[in-house]
């Protein structure tokens, strides 16, 4: 008993031991013949650091509209079908026209004995009038009654009633008959614009009812060498993207090649899903070769920030410290709220290295404040404050420090795992230029 209670304490003890001493090999391979520890560099180089906002929308045609149908009844003949150019007024689409037809001869035919019913009326109002003057005379002579001289007043009044009566009757039948033409002239479906259909959504033979809505036909798309991007731009970015700002984006039918636009407008309407507030930012795009459809999914990057020929370090680089070194020695006040090197957890436009949104600390107070550490020739470090500008998730833009293109600058320990452009714990990169 008292052995393997030995065992069960020694076993422990040795796994420990052997992991010490492996630890302990493992660090001790970096080193130089002296102890020292030898260094990953990197050069200090120049470049473009461009730092952007991503994020995803839709591909749309400038105009799009539905073509329904105003009339309930059979489709007869379809004169358009998927992709076909069409121009506005080109007929698309006719309705069987049998019954409209026949409500129109109909409303004719009133309109016809309306208008005869007020000839009638004219006669009729034309002999009251003649037997009124008739007896009036007579009345004045004391001919006659004057009580037979107000009955044929009575009967003129009568008629110019009739007579009026009959006018209006004939304005209805008119406008019936002007509404039975009109939908005559709804079963036959033109284009409203120059387009080219993108949808059918009916059958030649098939029965359409319009009652409350009218059904749908076609979608026509106006001319798709010109389109748009709708996006979903973050509230934590959406105050960086403004009208004018060059774009790329990329499809997923064309997943080697970028596209470009730029940005016309960023709604000021919100939408809310499930407590995320987003914002439209809508692209122009040239499509003049008709690569892109309605539709696509497209992966958007808005340049926010570019500095074309600037110096630039790993952002590895301002990662680093050496052992025994303090964290951030002069990193200064952190962005965001001082809330750790990730800055805003979760945010969508790309993070500077350790130390919040690269792409705002070019633009605050000259750059935020960093540390790199350079190799010497003779195998020292030296601690080199720089102030950083833009970050394009690999690199970062240096705005202002003593550093100076060819440096070596130091990104890790020689044999350990470099954490160069791996993004930090919580900390979200998107695409990069």
């Amino acid at each position: 008993m008292d052995r393997k209670k030995n065992l069960k304490i020694a076993l422990p003890v040795a796994v420990a031991l052997v992991t010490a001493a492996a630890l302990a090999w493992r660090l001790g391979r970096g080193a130089d013949g002296d102890g020292s520890p030898s260094y990953e560099t990197r050069d200090v180089s120049r470049g473009r650091v461009a730092a952007v906002v991503t994020a995803s929308g839709t591909l749309s045609a400038l105009v799009t509209v539905e073509v329904g149908s105003q009339v309930s009844g059979r489709v007869q003949t379809l004169h358009a079908d998927f992709n076909s150019q069409v121009k506005k007024g080109q007929i698309v689409a006719h309705i069987d026209p049998s019954i409209f037809e026949s409500q129109v001869a109909q409303a004719r035919a009133n309109e016809q004995m309306a208008v005869a019913s007020v000839r009638g009326a004219e006669a009729t109002r034309a002999e009251a009038r003649r037997q009124h003057d008739r007896t009036q005379a007579l009345a004045e002579k004391s001919h006659v009654a004057q009580a037979e001289a107000e009955t044929t007043l009575a009967k003129l009044e009568a008629a110019d009633a009739e007579l009026v009566s009959a006018k209006a009757r004939v304005a209805q039948a008119r406008a019936a008959r002007v509404q039975a033409e009109t939908n005559l002239a709804y079963t036959t479906i033109t284009s409203p614009i120059d387009g080219v259909v993108i949808s059918r959504d009916v059958n030649a033979g098939q029965t359409v009812a319009s009652s409350l809505q009218a059904p749908k036909l076609f979608t026509i798309a106006e001319d798709l060498r010109k389109m748009e991007v709708h996006t979903d731009v973050a509230e934590s970015d959406v105050g960086r993207v403004q009208a004018g700002f060059p774009v790329e984006f990329s499809v997923d039918a064309f997943p080697g090649e970028r596209f470009r636009g730029v940005v016309k407008e960023v709604r000021y309407a919100p939408k809310t899903v499930q407590n995320v507030v987003t914002y439209d930012a809508v692209i122009s795009v040239d499509n003049s070769d008709l690569k892109l459809r309605p539709g696509m999914t497209a992966d958007v990057s808005f340049v926010v920030e570019d500095l074309a020929d600037t110096l630039r370090v790993p952002n590895a680089a301002l990662r680093f410290r050496p052992p025994g070194a303090a964290t951030d020695v002069a990193a200064g006040p952190r962005p965001n709220g001082g809330r750790g090197e990730d800055g805003a957890a979760g945010g969508s436009r790309p993070r500077g290295p350790a130390g919040g949104a690269g792409g705002d600390a070019g633009a605050r107070g000259g750059g935020q404040r960093r540390v790199v550490y350079v190799l010497a020739q003779d195998g020292t470090l030296r601690a080199v404050p720089v102030r950083i500008g833009p970050s394009d998730g690999s690199s970062t833009a240096i705005v202002g420090g003593e550093l100076s293109e060819g440096d070596r600058v130091v990104v890790g320990l020689a044999g350990a795992p470099v954490p160069g452009n791996a993004p930090a714990r919580g900390q979200r990169f998107g695409r990069f230029l």
